[in-house]
C-alpha cells in the first residue's frame, strides 16, 4: 500500500517528552521529513481517528488535495429537446442538486425555449438554496451551487424549517379568524422556503455520508442520518399541511365574498378557542422533541411520548364539540382539518422523541459486561 507516494511500514516507537512549559512533545522521523521536503516552520495537520489514532499531514498536501477537489467539481449535463416535459427537467435538476452536484450545465438541442428557461430560473430561484446561474445562452445555461456546507449547518437549517413550518401552521389557523389574505399568501411562502431548506438538508446529509464525516455533524453512528432525514421529512409534512389549510381557507373567504355562501358567525368560539388550545400543546410537544434530539436528552425524549399518550381522549373530545355544534359543513371541514393536522403535529413529534430514544439509549443503560 503507498501512501502519497511513499511506501507504508513501521518507524518504531518514539517516547513522549515533556517540555518546561508542561507541553507534550515527541520527534518525527527524520526520513519521513526529508522526504516530503519538511523544515524548520512547516505547518502540520492533526486529526483524531475514530479509533483514537492521530493522522499527521503536511500543510503542502492538503492544499494540493483542495486545489485538486476545486479542479474536479461534480459536474453533469443535461441535455434537453424540444420534446420534454420542463416539469419533468426540473425533478433531474433537483435529483443532482441533492447528490452534491456542482456544476450544472443545460443544453437545448433545438436552440434556446423559454419552455425550459423560465422554469429552470424560478427552480434554482425559489427551490435550490445556495445556487446561480452563472452562465445563459441560446444553447443552455450552467448552474453552480456555491453555498459552502459549514457555514450553513445541517443542525442550523433544520432548525429554521422547524420555525418556519410552526410559524406556517399557527399563521393558517389564525387566517380562519382574521380571514387575512396576506397571512394566507405568507403561509404559502413560508412552505415554499421549507421545501427549500429541506432539499438543501437532504443534499448536505448525503454529502458527509458520503465523505464518512457523520463526526462533524455531532452523530455517533452513519445510522443517524436517517434519523435527521425522517426528521426533515416530518417538518416538510408539517408545512405542506398548513398550505392545505391556508387554501381551504382561501377558497372559504371567495364563497363569502362572492355571496355564494351567507354566514351569520364564520367562526364558534369555543370550538375554535379549543382547538387552538390543542394546536397549542402539538407545537410545544413538538418543539420538546426537537430539544431532545439536539441534545440527545433520552429523558426528555420519552417523556413526550409518555405525554402524547395521554392526549388521545382531548382529540376525540373535540370531534365530539364540533359535531354537537351543527357548524356550516365548509366550516366544519377546516375546523376537523386544523384537528387532524394538530394530531400529525403530535405524531412527528413521536417520531422524532423515538429517533432521540434510538439514538441515545447506550448513554442510559450500561452494557452488561461479558
Amino acid at each position: 500500500m503507498e501512501i502519497e507516494g511513499l511506501v507504508e511500514r513501521d518507524l518504531g516507537y518514539r517516547r513522549i517528552q515533556c517540555t518546561g512549559r508542561g507541553s507534550y512533545v515527541i520527534s518525527l522521523p527524520k526520513e519521513w521529513v526529508l522526504n516530503l521536503g519538511l523544515e524548520k516552520g512547516s505547518q502540520i495537520a492533526f486529526r483524531v481517528l475514530e479509533d483514537s489514532s492521530l493522522l499527521l499531514t503536511p500543510r503542502s498536501i492538503l492544499e494540493g488535495r483542495r486545489k485538486a477537489e476545486e479542479r474536479s467539481l461534480r459536474r453533469y449535463c443535461l441535455v434537453v429537446s424540444a420534446k420534454d416535459d420542463p416539469k419533468s427537467i426540473c425533478r433531474k435538476i433537483i435529483s443532482l442538486y441533492v447528490i452534491s452536484a456542482e456544476l450544472i450545465r443545460v443544453r437545448f438541442r433545438e436552440g434556446y425555449s423559454s419552455k425550459f428557461r423560465l422554469p429552470i430560473k424560478n427552480l434554482v430561484k425559489n427551490m435550490l438554496l445556495g445556487s446561480e446561474i452563472i452562465e445563459e445562452t441560446p444553447e443552455g445555461m450552467t448552474i453552480q451551487i456555491l453555498i459552502n456546507h459549514p457555514v450553513f449547518p445541517v443542525e442550523k437549517a433544520i432548525r429554521r424549517m422547524a420555525i418556519l413550518a410552526l410559524s406556517a401552521d399557527r399563521d393558517s389557523i389564525i387566517a380562519l379568524k382574521d380571514m387575512d389574505e396576506e397571512l394566507i399568501e405568507s403561509v404559502i411562502d413560508s412552505c415554499s422556503d421549507v421545501n427549500r431548506l429541506n432539499l438543501y438538508v437532504l443534499r448536505q446529509l448525503k454529502y458527509y455520508l458520503e465523505r464518512n464525516l457523520y463526526k462533524e455533524l455531532g452523530f455517533k453512528t452513519p445510522k443517524e442520518f436517517l434519523g435527521y432525514r425522517i426528521v426533515a421529512n416530518n417538518i416538510k409534512s408539517i408545512a405542506d399541511n398548513a398550505v392545505n389549510i391556508a387554501r381551504n381557507v382561501k377558497n372559504l373567504k371567495r364563497l363569502i365574498e362572492g355571496q355564494v355562501l351567507f354566514l351569520k358567525e364564520v367562526l364558534d368560539e369555543e370550538v375554535y378557542s379549543q382547538i387552538l388550545e390543542f394546536n397549542n400543546f402539538a407545537h410545544q410537544l413538538f418543539e420538546d422533541s426537537m430539544k431532545a434530539l439536539f441534545k440527545r436528552n433520552y429523558n426528555l425524549a420519552d417523556s413526550i411520548i409518555s405525554k402524547i399518550e395521554g392526549s388521545i381522549g382531548i382529540e376525540n373530545d373535540l370531534t365530539g364539540l364540533i359535531s354537537s355544534k351543527r357548524l356550516d359543513p365548509n366550516i366544519s371541514s377546516i375546523m376537523r382539518l386544523i384537528l387532524d393536522n394538530s394530531r400529525r403535529i403530535m405524531e412527528y413529534s413521536r417520531d422524532i422523541a423515538e429517533v432521540t430514544l434510538n439514538r441515545s439509549i447506550e448513554e442510559v443503560v450500561i452494557p452488561e459486561a461479558r
